[in-house]
């Protein structure tokens, strides 16, 4: 009998060990995956290490690798090891439907099968490219774009009592909100839309390519609009702060002129719209796909194939949690109460003033530093 366990734990491992043998056989290669998440309940997408206090999606991403068996356990703990590197480090809440990472990886049987089967259920990997060996998602990408999906009872002007299940926002007020959006594009320094970035600062000019608001649509019994901004790339904040100024103007808080403003040196009070409701769409990589797109070798980084399964990701878990989360949190109805609060009017001594008493709590937001989107 004790033979019979000994042979039976010497074959155990003996299987074990084949399986590992066999994943170090798997060559190592760089490639992209493009994932889709929730972001409800985590702390952003970038990991710290050492910190379990404050869960983020890589940390749930770099668990389901090690345990499929893509990457030695060593690289889970450092990241550097497998060149990991995501397109867009997105903040606490925020949810995406084409986020990009690259990494180096064991290119294992089933590679996506299995790292999914050691994720939730809302965070998915929905593809797999290989690319470059000296490839960065986050350096390589030329533009991202992003929704904002909210009720459109955050267009009522604030004069009118509304009855936020039966609002319904009318054409002209539509209308309005896209002049104002479309006024956005081209480029603007927009140090008035993040934190710690002072107006003669180079890096807080960025290039928006285009921004709107679709058709509203009803869910729930509330109307809902998503707002979709592509720009080069996006400081932390900023977009949320791009929509919130606009919904001040258009609900009588501020006025038009506010915007040429808050592009010049002055120091302009912006509020800054909920983190719910925000997803980053897609990254683009026009200019790699144009050199190495059509090489023979590798494939341009297009997901026209998993446009389907990114469409029903969305249906499935992003949108309900907005909906959700808002009838349930009101975050868009809070948000507005506080709107009188901001002075729109303020000078920029004035502002300077307010700002030195605020600094110490606004140094704490940090940036990434990257030039990507942190909201």
């Amino acid at each position: 009998e004790e033979n019979g366990h000994e042979n039976k734990r010497l074959r155990r491992g003996a299987d074990q060990e084949d399986a590992e043998d066999q994943n170090k056989k798997s060559p190592k290669r760089k490639i992209v995956l493009l994932m889709a998440y929730s972001g409800k309940g985590y702390h952003g997408m970038q990991r710290n290490v050492g910190s379990s206090q404050f869960k983020t999606i890589e940390d749930d991403l770099v668990t389901a690798l090690v345990q499929s068996g893509c990457i030695p356990e060593n690289h889970g703990e450092d990241m550097k090891k497998m060149s990991f590197q995501r397109c867009a480090r997105t903040d606490k809440g925020v949810s995406a439907a084409g986020q990009i990472v690259s990494l180096k990886v064991r290119l294992i049987d089933d590679i996506l099968e299995k790292i999914n089967n050691h994720l939730p259920s809302h965070i998915r990997i929905l593809g797999l490219k290989r690319v470059t060996g000296g490839f960065n998602s986050k350096n390589k990408c030329d533009a991202r774009t992003y929704s904002y999906m909210l009720p459109t009872f955050a267009f009522a002007h604030k004069d009118h009592d509304v009855q936020e299940e039966v609002y319904r926002v009318d054409k002209e007020t539509l209308e309005r909100v896209n002049k104002l959006l479309s006024c956005y594009k081209g480029t603007h320094n927009f140090h008035n839309f993040t934190s710690q970035k002072g107006p003669r600062d180079p890096s807080a000019k960025r290039y928006i390519m285009e921004m709107y608001c679709g058709e509203p649509f009803v869910r729930e019994n509330m109307e809902f609009a998503v707002i979709r901004v592509k720009g080069q790339s996006f400081m932390m904040h900023q977009i949320r702060k791009m929509i919130g100024l606009v919904i001040a103007i258009v609900k009588g808080y501020a006025a038009e002129s506010i915007l040429e403003r808050s592009w010049a040196e002055e120091k302009v009070d912006v509020p800054k719209a909920p983190g719910l409701g925000l997803v980053l769409e897609r990254v683009h990589f026009e200019k790699y796909n144009r050199r190495f797109g059509n090489d023979g070798l590798h494939e341009p980084l297009e997901w026209t194939e998993e446009e389907e399964k990114i469409a029903v990701f969305k249906e499935q878990y992003i949108y309900p949690t907005i909906i959700n989360t808002e009838r349930e949190e009101k975050s868009m109805a809070n948000w507005l109460n506080t709107l009188p609060i901001h002075d729109f009017n303020s000078s920029a001594v004035e502002m300077q003033a307010n700002n030195k008493n605020s600094k110490n709590s606004s140094d704490l937001e940090g940036s990434d530093g990257c030039g990507d989107d942190s909201d």
